[in-house]
């Protein structure tokens, strides 16, 4: 069985296009949970069941490696492999697995293999591997085969498919596809039936494969291909929805980890839910939009402190928050109509800014767009004002083709991958593939009319980003999405590991709210906690202190438990006429690793 793409996976294959790095500082200091002056001892690892070694030990990979060299580059091998579709029945059906070893440039002096993961779910891990060069240190490079294994059911592996075609699969989810969330009574009914249609394709013509994509199947299928590769212990690295997997196959082999990263963490209980929270939708239970309006309002308060020299909303205010509200109020009871069927609504701002707060200079992208469309609120009156509009209409234009842009040069690397012989091209699965792992994961209500309360009820402490991130699970309701993994991760995350955990949270994260990373942190009974004040999805990239820290953990596997605090780069440190805003792009500066943002009328990615 061939593996295959969809056409929005790959963030950037192979980048060609030199990227201007963000302005970094770094510091460290005590944190408000320092590290006790004498390091506590690790308590003894836990032990793998003798239920979960039976469905893993006894499976035989082999990889079909193939030469891609032409397509990628030198020193990576690109495979697919055959797994057990159902790790109870091993000898079973099978799905075919892709997999992309980026190989030690020092391999005299390999410790082993580094696995990655850039979240999503959905995100592909073979692109991220095939980036190794671009966004980890030296130091992991030349010590570490670097490899990445597309989950099941995504991207270069065998694909889930929900629908026979494109063409259906847009026609059911347009309501979906087209709103951030919906915000009015007859968008929502639209939404809500988009949903409903979602499960019910899924449960049906998505299986068997629907119901097979939990995260504890990849990491059983992680567990696998690191025997197969020579390593008696794991290495990893994930980031953002990949933290849950580092997190579950730290609790399914506890006595399996040498050195496993989780960074951008997901609050794994409440990514998973039990009984008592079944009737909080997945997404709500995660707290992002809460962390992204923390974010936010902490940027609009800032502005206002720094004022008009360092900041364009001062310029309007000396109160950037009630600025802010004020046009929030005004654009949700009247939308921007910018004529050409383009109307700019409240979702659409939140989706805009949300996008803007994945970047690590996320509050420079805040005050431009949100100057911008402030401007286009206003009726111009004058021909100064009139040119300003157009100036404004003609800024936000230029955003959105930034944006298809990007979407476009990743499709084109997806075509010239999938030109390597073992790799096929699918249409599009993105959908299909993050709410089949989302839906087998987790708990969530039986209708998806119940997304509306709860969308309401996250708008109380999330604002828009709390509606736009409750809304994103709507299809996981169990009365339509009634596809099952029995096999799904349901224990607990406290297991004490024969390796520390690094567990690294930022303090301003939009999309894995902070409070995810320190309740990991405390569960797992051996972890070593980062505390990064920094800005962005992601802490890696953001401070020497994090990266020397990371580095140095990967390399040695050894990290002093306790809790260490970094700082990377803070708002407004340059004022307007530095010239430093010419700096600011979409795509990711070298050594912050490639985490995929939402786009503006879409659903946010972890």
């Amino acid at each position: 069985m061939q593996a295959r793409t969809r056409a929005s996976a790959l963030a950037a294959l192979v980048v060609t296009v030199a990227l201007t790095a963000s302005s970094m500082t770094a510091a460290t200091a005590a944190g408000p949970a320092a590290a006790p002056a004498a390091t506590p001892a690790l308590t003894p690892a836990d032990r793998t069941s003798a239920a979960e070694a039976a469905r893993v030990d006894s499976v035989t990979a082999d990889i079909d490696w193939f030469d891609c060299t032409n397509v990628v580059g030198p020193g990576v091998d690109c495979g697919t492999v055959d797994l057990p579709l159902d790790y109870d029945d091993p000898t079973g059906e099978q799905t075919s697995v892709a997999v992309l070893r980026s190989r030690a440039t020092q391999p005299t002096k390999k410790l082993g293999t580094l696995f990655v993961n850039p979240g999503g779910p959905g995100g592909s891990a073979v692109s991220l591997a095939a980036n190794a060069a671009y966004f980890l240190p030296a130091d992991i490079v030349k010590r570490f085969d670097v490899v990445g294994i597309d989950p099941r059911g995504t991207n270069f592996s065998s694909n889930v498919s929900c629908w026979r075609n494109l063409g259906a699969q847009t026609d059911a989810l347009l309501p979906i596809l087209e709103n951030a969330y919906p915000a009015t009574v007859a968008t929502r009914i639209d939404y809500i039936n988009a949903a409903k249609k979602f499960g019910t394709a899924c449960s049906t013509t998505g299986q068997p494969l629907s119901a097979s994509m939990s995260t504890a199947n990849v990491a059983r299928d992680m567990d696998v291909l690191r025997r197969t590769l020579g390593d008696s212990k794991l290495s990893f690295l994930g980031f953002s929805y990949g933290t849950y997997l580092g997190n579950v196959y730290a609790n399914l082999y506890p006595d399996r980890v040498r050195a496993i990263v989780i960074d951008g963490v997901v609050d794994p209980a409440g990514w998973q839910g039990r009984a008592a929270t079944a009737n909080i939708p997945q997404t709500q239970r995660i707290a992002s939009g809460d962390g992204a309006w923390k974010a936010f309002r902490e940027i609009l308060r800032r502005c206002g402190v720094k004022g008009p020299k360092y900041c364009m909303l001062a310029q309007r205010s000396s109160n950037p928050t009630a600025l802010f509200d004020s046009f929030a109020k005004k654009v949700k009871a009247k939308p921007i109509d910018l004529g050409d069927g383009f109307i700019v609504d409240y979702p659409f701002v939140m989706s805009l800014l949300l996008s803007d707060l994945y970047s690590s200079d996320g509050w420079a992208w805040v005050d431009m767009d949100l100057d911008m469309l402030i401007t286009l609120q206003q009726q111009p009156q004058t021909s100064a004002e009139r040119k300003a509009w157009n100036a404004a209409k003609k800024q936000l234009t230029k955003r959105m083709k930034d944006f298809t842009d990007l979407k476009d040069a990743d499709e084109r690397e997806i075509a010239r991958l999938a030109k390597a012989p073992g790799f096929g091209y699918p249409y599009d699965n993105s959908p299909e593939a993050f709410q089949s792992v989302l839906c087998t994961d987790g708990l969530n209500p039986a209708n998806a009319s119940a997304w509306t309360k709860a969308g309401q009820e996250a708008e109380k402490t999330g604002g828009g980003f709390g509606q736009l991130w409750t809304w994103a699970s709507a299809p996981c309701a169990s009365s339509t999405w009634t596809a099952k993994d029995e096999d799904s991760y349901r224990g607990s995350f406290s297991a004490a590991t024969s390796a520390p955990i690094l567990v690294i949270g930022n303090k301003w994260d939009p999309a894995t709210n902070y409070r995810g990373a320190y309740k990991a942190a405390k569960l797992l009974k051996n972890s070593s906690f980062i505390s990064s004040n920094s800005w962005g999805h992601t802490a890696f990239g953001s401070s020497k202190c994090v990266d020397t820290t990371l580095t140095n953990y990967l390399l040695t596997g050894k990290a002093a438990l306790g809790t260490k605090t970094c700082t990377g780069a803070q708002p407004f440190a340059w004022k307007l006429d530095s010239g430093e805003s010419a700096s600011l792009a979409l795509t990711h500066a070298k050594g912050r690793a490639p985490v995929t943002p939402p786009v503006p009328g879409t659903a946010p990615h972890l």
